[in-house]
């Protein structure tokens, strides 16, 4: 019986030294023969109408048909969590392997020189958006990143949510508009800077409490992407009623894994994340900007009322975001890295 119960407990150790990330059986360099790596994905995002969640399907779909079922994918759709600090956190403690998020957060951890991210008015177009962050810049941020957080978070790939406008009681034109109203903004501080510079109160509003801050009066307005206001249903709103194409903001999403683990699997499973992830990474972006058009079109059929870009002083705003740029670049050794983002606009 003695026998029996060591020979018992040895089985459970070694199940028990094969799992891996949120209890998944993971395959190493140095477990090949084991079952399946699998992985488990997540974004903050529930609705399956979002780009997130196409973009993490797609890689689920890809990962494991080029694997040959050697990877397997769970992907969670805000079911771990709308909040992206939850998700971090969740990333930090293995119990879940990549996850999507903005990149703000690291500014909190040490990593200042993300906030580059979150500069207003950085992006001219798509175009530009994409040609940066496939380029030069993306990769050298990718390097800071990994060296800064001591290689626990590895950027797989830049994702976005659209580009960002303002919504609110009543329609802007200029910065002057904006003047004693209270917009829930995202917590950057240089994003932040650029509201305030136009007269503008930053209101801190979780996202998930937003649509009640708007309709009750608690803010009086907010700024995001047509399809998440959409979602969410923000323009149905009196304070989220007029739409201004504003386009300050071309978002940065980071695609995360923990660099460690990532280094710890095979060549050949590297391989095919990095395949699926390139995969993903395409639908992500189409989606995006087919999604732009058709919220567009469904908050107009709505009701709400759209100021378009054309009608808006962009020169005005830009005057305003251009030396806060230039203050944070100087503050944080980024100049080069600011230049690299403006010529890659106008490439000589």
């Amino acid at each position: 019986m003695k026998k029996h119960l060591l020979l018992l407990l040895g089985g459970v150790l070694m199940s028990m030294s094969l799992v891996g990330c949120g209890g998944a059986e993971k395959t190493t360099s140095d477990s090949s023969t084991e079952g399946p790596l699998e992985l488990i994905v997540a974004h903050n995002q529930t609705s399956l109408e979002n780009p997130y969640a196409y973009g993490m399907n797609k890689f689920e779909e890809v990962v494991e048909e080029i694997s040959g079922g050697q990877i397997q994918v769970t992907v969670h759709h805000g079911t771990l969590g709308e909040n992206e600090s939850e998700l971090i956190e969740k990333l930090q403690m293995g119990a879940v392997d990549m996850i999507n998020v903005s990149p703000g957060f690291m500014t909190a951890i040490g990593v200042p020189e993300v906030d580059m991210f979150s500069l207003l008015y950085l992006f001219d177009n798509f175009e530009h958006w994409e040609t940066t962050l496939d380029g030069e810049f993306g990769d050298a941020m990718k390097t800071m990143i990994k060296e800064r957080t001591g290689n626990n978070f590895k950027v797989m790939d830049y994702w976005s949510s659209s580009v960002r406008d303002v919504y609110a009681k009543s329609p802007v034109y200029k910065p002057e508009d904006l003047d004693g109203l209270s917009i829930r903004t995202q917590s950057s501080k240089v994003q932040q800077d650029l509201f305030s510079a136009a007269g503008a109160v930053p209101a801190s509003v979780a996202w998930g409490e937003l649509y009640q801050a708007l309709q009750q009066g608690v803010v009086d307005g907010a700024e995001n992407d047509y399809t998440n206001l959409m979602l969410k249903e923000h323009h149905k709103t009196d304070n989220g009623k007029f739409i201004s194409e504003t386009h300050h903001d071309y978002t940065t999403r980071l695609l995360l894994m923990s660099g460690s683990e990532f280094d710890k699997l095979t060549p050949e499973q590297q391989g095919w994340i990095t395949e699926a992830v390139e995969a993903a990474t395409l639908e992500e972006r189409i989606k995006t900007y087919e999604l732009l058009e058709e919220s567009k079109a469904k908050v107009i059929a709505d009701g709400a009322t759209v100021v378009p870009f054309e009608e808006i002083d962009i020169d005005a705003f830009k005057a305003i975001a251009i030396p806060i740029q230039d203050q944070f670049a100087a503050d944080n050794n980024m100049v080069e890295y600011l230049e690299l983002i403006r010529n890659s606009a106008n490439p000589q």
